[in-house]
């Protein structure tokens, strides 16, 4: 596991982007947990969030212009759902873990000692700030050929094959959210597991009854599962 922001292991990361930073600073910024630079005393303002907060922004443009030009004949609403699918976290942690990027982030020792290298919100937001980093470095042409070479059978699964990373929460919420009374509730019944690599099971209410149950290495996969579960049982009573 490379743990570092040498050159030569930046070069490696680099083939893997497909992409050869001018300005290497940017790269290795993107890489910067905010808790190395908390640690390192390097200021938040030198961690990756900035660049996050930019990635995420270029991201959904870029998305949500290809969708448009792509797809004429879908609603806004049809759009919607497919561009959270395709710029979800658990979708940008996929793609961090292709590339491999848990290996050459820069955490603080807490965040290393608990698992940080695979957790999906660290994953999904080094993915946005490297996003972020490469505009940076390029231009929003350049930006937009490498997400689409990234991205691009993401959204062609979500769209034509109905896969990809649903967003199970929303849908069992779109499902009552007319009914003024109802109310989900998400609860946590067990948790398994050292502390750097737990499994949560969680359980989902509606007005205190149970729903579906379900199970994650953090508590949103958790929560996706059991609503994930909870619309499989609402679908098998309706037949």
């Amino acid at each position: 596991m490379r743990t570092s922001n040498k050159n030569e292991d930046l070069k490696i990361l680099e083939n893997k982007l497909n992409y050869t930073f001018r300005n290497k600073s940017f790269l290795k910024n993107s890489l910067t947990h905010s808790s190395y630079a908390n640690e390192k005393n390097l200021g938040i303002i030198n961690s990756n969030e900035r660049l996050e907060f930019l990635g995420d922004a270029i991201l959904n443009l870029i998305v949500s212009q290809y969708l448009y030009k792509k797809y004429p004949n879908h609603s806004e609403g049809e759009l919607t759902k497919i561009r959270a699918k395709v710029v979800c976290e658990s979708s940008l942690a996929y793609v961090a873990r292709e590339i491999g990027v848990g290996d050459y982030l820069l955490l603080g020792k807490g965040e290393e000692s608990t698992g940080g290298r695979n957790r999906e919100s660290i994953l999904a937001d080094t993915t946005e700030a490297i996003i972020g980093a490469v505009y940076m470095d390029s231009d929003f042409k350049e930006t937009n050929k490498q997400l689409l070479d990234r991205f691009e059978d993401n959204i062609v699964k979500a769209v034509e094959k109905g896969e990809l990373f649903s967003d199970y929460k929303t849908e069992l919420q779109e499902k009552y959210q007319r009914s003024p009374n109802s109310k989900i509730e998400y609860h946590i019944f067990k948790e398994e597991g050292p502390e750097h690599n737990k499994i949560f099971y969680m359980n989902v209410f509606l007005n205190e009854n149970l729903l579906g149950s379900g199970k994650g290495r953090n508590k949103k996969e958790a929560e996706q599962m059991a609503a994930k579960s909870a619309l499989f049982l609402l679908g098998k009573n309706n037949e």
